[in-house]
């Protein structure tokens, strides 16, 4: 028995020590494969509207860029201040909102990919409890059975009027002196803003597209007041909707924003009841915000086409509340989680020329500093 436990012993060191070598193998190839995969994986930096910062972060969408070896670095930003920063070019892409601050951005990198990975029409944020009152006076109807629209020739006119909530008859649920006003980003930083002036800029102009000077200097009055009664502006989207989320009714009556930041927050809610006063409200006309992709990279663009095309991404996009160039897609997740949302609107608009709108962000911006 003895003479066996000396060749047993040897075979067993022999098998430890192959064990520990082949450990030391697999180990130093698995080190070599993450080196090799950390070596092709491309840092891809870009500047982006407040509004996405939620998606970029999510885990599924940096596994599947991860996936086609991209790791992305953002920083936010208001969409048309992003066409300030003077670092601009050192960035690989910019992601801002809207296709005039896009527009302005590619002109001046001179880009030449551009993407359009997904779009979110404009919309206000109100509250169920003013409803009524508002649909007394015939500014707001429901549609379809479970959305409302706004008139916004109605409202506009109010605005001009400087008409008071006071004013609305059987308004006991915000009976305050305040001029009834639409709150916004600031015009001269955020697409949303800017989205906005579009918007109030049309109708003001009999529901026409502001071309001329001599229709620019029309209606320019009004949207200076309407821009400068709100006092302090936030200088990017995710601020006024921030503000209807925790202030309530007393400091945001109605807000423009984009209708993926009400269809995200909607989507993320456990608690009942937790939105239960919260209602969108349709302009009618409206517009659609694009989300461009503004390539300034090789590697921008790589990540650009990703965005556009593939099919997990798309399918994230959703989740976060914008609209794909799958419109049946969109249709489909508002049935199944059964959204108060338009899945159709007819009565969309095209915002101002880029050299226009301009021009009056730039006459608006004159008076902030009177």
């Amino acid at each position: 028995m003895n003479r066996l436990i000396g060749p047993v012993l040897a075979v067993l060191v022999l098998a430890g020590v192959g064990f520990a070598g082949w450990r030391s193998y697999e180990q130093r190839a698995t080190e070599q494969t993450a080196k090799l995969e950390a070596a092709k994986m491309e840092t891809v930096r870009g500047l982006i509207g407040s509004e996405k910062e939620s998606f970029f972060n999510d885990p599924r969408v940096v596994e599947i860029l991860q996936k086609n070896a991209i790791t992305v670095q953002v920083e936010k930003t208001g969409s048309r201040a992003i066409a300030q920063r003077p670092d601009l070019k050192s960035f690989d892409f910019a992601h801002p909102a809207g296709a005039p601050a896009a527009l302005k951005i590619q002109k001046m990198v001179k880009a030449q990919q551009v993407f359009t990975p997904f779009f979110t029409p404009m919309v206000i944020a109100s509250w169920k409890t003013l409803v009524p009152v508002l649909e007394r006076e015939g500014l707001v109807k429901q549609e379809a059975g479970n959305y409302y629209v706004v008139d916004m020739p109605k409202l506009i006119a109010m605005m001009d009027k400087g008409t008071r909530w006071k004013d609305l008859k059987g308004n006991d649920v915000y009976a305050t002196s305040k001029s009834i006003l639409v709150s916004s980003t600031d015009v001269r930083k955020s697409n949303s803003g800017a989205m906005y002036l579009g918007l109030a800029s049309y109708v003001a102009n009999g529901n026409n597209v502001v071309q001329s000077e001599e229709e620019l200097q029309k209606v320019l009055p009004l949207m200076t007041s309407i821009f400068l009664k709100q006092g302090f502006q936030e200088a990017s989207s995710a601020g006024p909707f921030d503000d209807y989320l925790s202030m309530g009714i007393g400091k945001a009556p109605m807000v423009m924003i984009y209708e993926s930041q009400f269809l995200e927050y909607l989507a993320k809610q456990t608690a009942p009841g937790a939105s239960a006063n919260m209602v969108l409200l349709y302009p009618r006309p409206t517009l659609f915000t694009k989300h461009v992709f503004v390539a300034m990279s090789a590697k921008g663009a790589k990540l650009g086409a990703l965005l556009e095309s593939d099919p997990g991404l798309q399918a994230l996009a959703l989740e976060y509340g914008y609209r794909t160039s799958g419109q049946d897609a969109f249709a489909k997740r508002v049935a199944d989680k059964k959204l108060p949302v338009a899945t159709t609107l007819v009565d969309v608009i095209d915002p101002p020329s880029f050299e226009v709108l301009e021009r009056m962000i730039a006459d608006i911006e004159k008076k902030y500093a009177q």
